[in-house]
């Protein structure tokens, strides 16, 4: 804690900006900033998961029938038991796990980054983490947060050869959302990787502990989803079929092209700035590569963002869904630590106070983040 002090203070300054902005536009525009955070989107869905555990559909316009089984467990899980030991109620026990999850996951980012690349550099990660466009989602009832923090752990245990905690920490990341297999893909990589040189980073480790560090990863997500399926009444493609009437979808990112190729074509500046965006997304992966990032993280965050664009969902919640892909930003935390200090709290000072006015107007529109 000592070494992450600077790293969560950081963190907490810049994610305290973004929700002192949100609540100063919910007075002057007359809305509820609690609302915004706590009861829209899916915040609502994982509420019903709690209230009406996995029964609940809902009838969209054009007759899709949206179900529950779409949004996995562990979130709703934690918002039960903490409303049911408090007088929380299960929308505010979500902004609690959120709260302590988002710390979780800047404390998870800065050891790992730290032991990777040095101090300065994780905070610099954790400081570009936190002030993120769309940073005010770590402080919603939603479950990036709790995801971020069991992925960013895991890979730290990955990284230090603590197979079980890894498998475990993973497993539970498949139990937060879909992209949980990214966590496992991880801990498998790095368990051959430890295999194939006939040790598990330290010559008293045994070489079951990685063998079942990467059985264990997988278990969170491929034991809902089969449930899923079961209920369904198809094993293999039940779960798919749920996420395909949400429009959910894996398609290569041809949908996600054709949206750019329109947006360019109908407001050429906004769709231009996308695929500039898109690009430089890209660029910041191959610079990791360059930059030699073990390959755990690579994988991992490689397949976070690759189906974040290459989904064919709502194109307007990429950007959330590409948040816990955190190691594309230590190459941008690399460079601005060679820079002095002056210029680099400049630079954080200016994008904290993008990201605190962007979340404030994006949580006041009308389509979810």
């Amino acid at each position: 804690m000592r070494d992450a002090g600077p790293a969560l203070a950081v963190y907490a300054a810049i994610r305290l900006l973004g929700i002192a902005a949100l609540f100063l536009w919910a007075a002057v525009a007359d809305r509820d900033a609690h609302q915004l955070l706590a009861e829209r989107w899916d915040a609502l869905w994982y509420v019903r998961v709690v209230e009406h555990g996995y029964d609940f559909t809902l009838t969209a316009p054009d007759g899709r029938v949206l179900s529950d089984m779409a949004f996995f467990p562990l979130l709703p899980w934690l918002e039960e038991g903490i409303s049911a030991g408090t007088p929380l109620s299960p929308a505010d026990a979500g902004l609690v796990v959120s709260a302590v999850a988002s710390l979780a996951a800047a404390w998870g980012i800065h050891r790992l980054v730290a032991l990777l690349y040095g101090r300065r550099a994780g905070v610099l990660t954790v400081a570009l983490y936190a002030a993120l466009p769309v940073g005010i989602v770590q402080s919603m009832a939603y479950s990036e947060s709790l995801f971020t923090a069991l992925a960013a752990w895991s890979l730290y245990a990955v990284v230090r050869g603590h197979w079980l905690t890894a498998g475990l920490l993973a497993s539970l990341a498949g139990l937060t959302r879909p992209v949980g297999l990214a966590v496992a893909a991880a801990v498998w990589v790095g368990a051959y990787a430890a295999l194939r040189r006939g040790t598990s980073e330290t010559p008293a480790t045994p070489r079951w502990r990685p063998l079942t560090g990467a059985l264990i990863a997988p278990l969170g997500a491929a034991g809902y989803v089969l449930w899923v399926g079961v209920r369904e009444g198809d094993p293999v493609f039940g779960y798919l079929d749920v996420q395909g009437a949400w429009g959910n979808g894996f398609d290569g990112g041809l949908a996600f092209a054709r949206f750019i190729g329109d947006l360019i074509a109908t407001t050429p500046p906004a769709g231009l700035a996308l695929a500039a965006g898109v690009a430089g997304l890209l660029w910041l992966y191959g610079r990791g590569v360059r930059q030699g990032q073990p390959a755990p993280l690579l994988v991992y965050c490689g397949i976070v963002t690759a189906l974040a664009l290459c989904s064919s969902g709502y194109f307007g919640s990429k950007p959330r869904l590409l948040m816990p892909a955190f190691p594309l930003l230590i190459p941008a935390a690399l460079a601005l630590a060679r820079a002095r200090r002056p210029v680099v709290w400049t630079v954080i000072g200016v994008l904290a106070a993008g990201s605190a006015g962007y979340g404030a107007f994006w949580l006041h529109g009308s389509g979810p983040p």
